[in-house]
């Protein structure tokens, strides 16, 4: 696993990020991955090992709030865009692609809306679409009462987290596979993470039922959205929802996976990264 990197930014809030994969000019790609709710931001198994054959060079951080990264008490979603841009210059990233799984779906594509110029390309696995009520956001969401705290203010959904328990019914029997094989590292970091404190997890849950601060339609690069149709966390009509607001992206739909066990084409998905934005 990489060791964390302390990345200043303009505001005096630090960012810990991790580089990892292929460096400099020999690397085929450059690829900022956004992670889920919680996480630590470190890389780990097997998002390294499928980045390095490719020759990918991966780097990911921690959003505020998590991972040793700075707390920035009110941030939205467009937010994460001025925190990458300031990662990116002092990493010496030109151009990159961005990726995101669950709650860091919306960040990797506020990124693409915030930095035209810079970001070739976007991948998400199991994002949440905008809050709206042109439909039932909540309908399919196995246990939606922490989002739904959360349309209440932050101090609702910090009240919430007082008496939050994890919901093992929210996981199908191949999430659970997953994370019993080659995903068994991201289920050991959401948990490590959650233990230290849910700060990161409200400021996460409380952005992503506000306004996001940036519109789809500015999203102009190409978009790959994976989605699991037996998703109990972020049911697939999120990723229908985000099909029908973004000019320029394609949905895989896969029927029966899971909220994680979607993350199993990981590897695919990086060779359409490689393909559009290379």
């Amino acid at each position: 696993m990489a060791d964390p990197l302390a990345v200043q930014l303009p505001d005096g809030r630090r960012l810990v990020a991790y580089d990892a994969g292929v460096a400099g000019r020999n690397a085929s790609l450059a690829m900022v991955w956004h992670h889920g709710s919680p996480s630590s931001g470190a890389v780990y198994e097997p998002l390294t090992s499928a980045a390095a054959a490719r020759g990918i060079r991966l780097v990911s951080f921690a959003r505020p709030s998590y991972g040793g990264s700075t707390p920035n008490p009110g941030r939205d979603v467009a937010s994460v865009g001025r925190d990458v841009a300031a990662l990116a210059d002092a990493l010496g990233l030109e151009t990159f692609a961005v990726i995101g799984a669950s709650g860091g779906g919306p960040h990797a594509l506020a990124c693409a809306a915030a930095l035209p110029e810079r970001v070739s390309a976007v991948a998400t696995f199991a994002s949440p679409a905008p809050f709206t009520t042109a439909f039932d956001w909540f309908a399919g969401m196995h246990s939606p009462a922490a989002l739904q705290a959360a349309r209440q203010g932050r101090q609702s959904r910090a009240t919430f987290a007082e008496t939050d328990e994890f919901d093992p019914e929210q996981f199908v029997d191949r999430d659970w596979a997953s994370l019993q094989g080659r995903w068994k590292a991201l289920g050991q970091d959401a948990g490590a993470e959650g233990e230290k404190g849910p700060d990161g997890l409200i400021d996460d849950d409380d952005a992503l039922v506000e306004p996001w601060g940036f519109d789809l339609a500015a999203v102009a690069r190409p978009v790959l959205l994976v989605h699991g149709g037996a998703d109990r966390v972020i049911p697939a009509s999120h990723g229908q929802a985000l099909l029908a607001s973004l000019p320029n992206a394609e949905l895989w739909l896969r029927p029966r996976e899971g909220h994680v066990s979607v993350l199993e084409v990981y590897p695919v998905v990086l060779d359409w990264l490689l393909e559009v934005a290379g």
